[in-house]
């Protein structure tokens, strides 16, 4: 069995110890992971009478909800490079994903805190376990997105290769920004409660259910916004088209992991402060 020395002095005055200890930790609660993981996943599906569908449903019925607004004239939301409801369908869905991978890091903290407030274990599993859970709901909905675009003849071979890597990108870019939330969000609620409005906001400043506006400027925050090529890309390449912002994707997602890598250590340096918030 390892042993493991506390004492009085900080880790984070020798970096590269603290770093060894964090990638030790993830590979030793990876089992852990999984295993919360699964219990969370047989939780939510269990108590919910329509299980999967929900996946489907909202994203769809925002759908349905753009369509009208479109068709009857009441916004004009500008032309599309593909057909109008694959276009909002698919934004929708993306960030769907987007979202829940913001939202999963603070939700699974603040699910666990009497397990991390009672119980010593590698705190980096939460975190696994989040990304997980993430990636698991992501590839159900990605599932029904190309179903729905093969029954409309908008999924091709290349479609099916390049979603998984737009999931990841999707997850990766959520987490490293739900986890910047985490440790504020987990001792005030008022993050988690007043995330969705914020992203809602930020919804409408990227291309999402509209097209990029070719003057004026809305068109300049949009291009300006860094979601803006993630969104883009991600349904470019599940629609089967030529992307268009390419290069901005890759540093976005290369943005992404040095958050993430970054965050990753200011939350293990931050978690034994919140525990004694948690006890106190």
């Amino acid at each position: 069995m390892d042993k493991r020395v506390y004492n009085a002095h900080s880790n984070i005055q020798k970096p590269w110890v603290m770093v060894k200890d964090m990638i030790r930790d993830i590979r030793e609660g990876q089992d852990l992971a999984k295993r919360l993981t699964i219990r969370d996943i047989k939780a939510l599906y269990r108590q919910s009478f329509l299980g999967l569908i929900w996946a489907f449903i909202l994203p769809f019925a925002n759908t349905i909800t753009w369509v009208f607004l479109n068709g009857s004239g009441i916004v004009s939301l500008g032309e599309t490079e593909i057909p109008y409801p694959i276009y909002v369908f698919t934004g929708t869905m993306i960030w769907a994903i987007f979202l829940e991978s913001i939202q999963s890091p603070i939700n699974n903290i603040t699910t666990n805190k009497a397990m991390i407030a009672k119980v010593n274990f590698p705190r980096e599993a939460l975190i696994m376990s989040s990304v997980y859970q993430s990636l698991f709901n992501a590839a159900i909905k990605a599932a029904i997105l190309l179903i729905v675009l093969a029954f409309m003849g908008y999924a091709s071979f290349t479609s099916v290769l390049l979603t998984p890597i737009a999931i990841i990108s999707l997850v990766i870019c959520g987490t490293a920004i739900g986890l910047m939330l985490t440790p504020i969000g987990t001792l005030y609620t008022d993050i988690s409660k007043g995330l969705p409005l914020v992203m809602q906001f930020f919804m409408y400043t990227t291309p999402v259910v509209y097209a990029i506006p070719e003057t004026g400027l809305t068109a300049k925050i949009i291009q300006a916004n860094p979601l803006t090529p993630l969104i883009m890309t991600c349904r470019d390449w599940i629609t089967g088209q030529a992307p268009t912002y390419l290069m901005e994707f890759g540093l976005v997602n290369l943005a992404a992991v040095l958050i993430l890598l970054f965050v990753m250590i200011v939350f293990r340096v931050s978690m034994p402060i919140l525990v004694e918030r948690m006890n106190a």
